[in-house]
């Protein structure tokens, strides 16, 4: 299942916190900047404004970016006056978030143990497992025992 969460439309550039600080500090004439950059290349592409989070900057767009439009993006910021290149990352647009739910593991998966199911342990499970290669965790996982009698468990992960 699909959650309802941030728009496709924001390109997503991480930063160090010096240079999002000094890049938001003129975001309006980034915004023309790079609206005038995307306008030249024909793009229908216009940025609507630039946000900043503890991470980096988000520059929202009118429609979802194709990689010529974030090449241009890149471009403009690792070549910003005030910005060290070297520590902003590629610029990327927002995965899909989904959650899966595992049912019926044992709550006690060790026969002659109390200790119950943590997340820790199933983390471990989904590293070593090549299907979980390429997805990300985006929040802690949750092990939940069905009933308090119970000795089966539910294990909800966002992905």
């Amino acid at each position: 299942m699909t959650m309802k969460g941030l728009s496709r439309k924001q390109v997503i550039i991480s930063m160090s916190i010096d240079n999002n600080n000094t890049f938001m500090r003129n975001s309006a004439t980034h915004v023309v900047n790079i609206t005038r950059l995307l306008r030249n290349a024909k793009s229908e592409v216009l940025v609507n404004y630039i946000h900043s989070d503890s991470l980096g900057i988000s520059v929202v767009t009118n429609k979802v970016s194709q990689q010529s439009n974030l090449q241009i993006i890149e471009q403009y910021i690792k070549n910003s006056e005030d910005i060290n290149s070297f520590q902003v990352d590629k610029p990327q647009l927002l995965q899909s978030k989904s959650y899966l739910k595992i049912i019926g593991i044992p709550y006690f998966p060790y026969s002659n143990s109390q200790d119950h199911l943590t997340s820790n342990d199933v983390e471990m499970i989904l590293k070593k497992n090549q299907i979980f290669d390429n997805i990300k965790l985006v929040s802690k996982l949750r092990v939940i025992k069905v009933l308090p009698k119970s000795d089966m468990s539910i294990t909800w992960i966002d992905i």
